[in-house]
């Protein structure tokens, strides 16, 4: 591996108010490990060790909204209450302690909630068109005028998790989650000014990503996340295009995203191979608006992560491709999940030349742990 090009990965980048020691972040990765939303001095311990072990920017799992069917189970982390601040505070701290930055992912799950026993009245999913990702029917589709209070509920979380010490927040629109399911054609069906075009379809998240902007003030990070795959779909696409995809950031950007999160599989595939045979998303997204990305998808592994295969560890991969990505400029951070779960200390390892003697990732760990 070229010393010089890896040195370049540990270089810091500033955004506004946040500075990064270097070019890694921890992908956000679903626990459900603080019962009563409440995050616990477990929670501070296990984010503070990848701060310990390198990492730059620690990007939560997702946290979700104050509103009363923003997600499940109950054991999924909120952002709202005196005694969840404290545990955030507590969190952040131990971060900080430890060299590092982290953002808070702001996340409603929409339809992808479900209905579950014990369920309240209030808890009933809603979504843009009251259908799940395969398209048939759950909860009840937003009304128009319901639209202004949920933005408010997520500026609220920004609120918070700025006061509780966080350096950034992730808005979630990816995945299949609720504002991913008003950009996707699929699952948004509204004929309000919410649905039909790509840019009626992006006017609510960029609506979300305004009532952020005016909660957390001009200089506070506002990361934004998209995807095309679905979790049932991961040929999904929301953009067909270069174009359709310019169509969609444009809005985020002009809203006040100042970095965008393209979630990939594969950080190494070419998005629109008809028109650039290389070009990652992240590559695609820098090119198109020119805001700092992260790059995400199997960095540091040498298979993507399939749960049905049976076949133990994933062996280790060599990061030189990252490199040649990052060299062209492609991204300016890389965001690692399931090897920064199997060692806390994987930025390290790389920074001192180790990656050799990583042991590889058992993919069954992972169930449950990737969003």
């Amino acid at each position: 591996m070229d010393d010089v090009r890896l040195q370049e990965l540990f270089a810091p980048l500033t955004v506004g108010s946040l500075t990064v020691r270097n070019r890694f972040a921890m992908a956000p990765m679903t626990r459900a490990a603080s019962p009563g939303g409440i995050p616990g001095p477990d929670v501070a311990a296990y984010y503070a060790r990848r701060a310990a072990g390198g990492t730059g920017l620690v990007i939560t799992e997702g946290i979700r909204i104050p509103h009363s069917a923003a997600g499940w189970p109950d054991r999924i982390p909120n952002l709202d209450g005196a005694e969840v601040l404290a545990g955030w505070r507590a969190v952040t701290a131990a971060v900080h302690a430890e060299g590092g930055t982290i953002a808070a992912q702001l996340w409603h799950q929409g339809a992808a909630r479900g209905v579950h026993d014990g369920d309240h009245p209030d808890q009933e999913p809603v979504s843009p068109s009251g259908i799940d990702l395969a398209g048939n029917p759950i909860g009840r589709a937003l009304r128009t005028d319901e639209l202004p209070v949920l933005a408010k509920a997520y500026a609220l979380a920004a609120a918070n998790a700025r006061a509780a010490g966080f350096d950034a927040v992730e808005i979630h629109g990816a995945h299949g989650y609720l504002l991913d399911q008003f950009l996707w054609e699929h699952t948004n069906h509204r004929t309000d000014g919410y649905g039909g075009s790509l840019a009626a379809r992006t006017r609510f998240p960029a609506e979300v990503v305004a009532a952020v902007r005016a909660a957390v003030g001009p200089a506070f990070p506002i990361i934004f996340r998209f995807s095309q795959w679905k979790m049932n779909r991961y040929d999904a696409q929301v953009a067909g295009s270069p174009q359709e995809l310019e169509q969609l950031l444009a809005p985020l950007v002009e809203a006040g995203v100042d970095v965008l999160h393209p979630s990939t599989r594969r950080h190494y595939l070419p998005a629109f191979a008809d028109e650039d045979p290389q070009l990652s998303l992240a590559g695609w997204t820098k090119k198109l608006t020119g805001l700092p990305v992260v790059a995400v998808g199997s960095v540091g592994l040498e298979t993507e992560f399939n749960p049905g295969a049976g076949s133990g560890p994933i062996p280790p991969s060599p990061i030189d491709r990252l490199l040649d990505q990052f060299d062209a400029g492609e991204f300016d951070i890389v965001a690692v999940g399931r090897a920064l779960l199997a060692d806390p200390a994987w930025v390290n390892r790389v920074r001192d030349g180790k990656l050799d003697g990583f042991g590889g990732f058992d993919a069954a760990s992972a169930l449950g742990s990737l969003y």
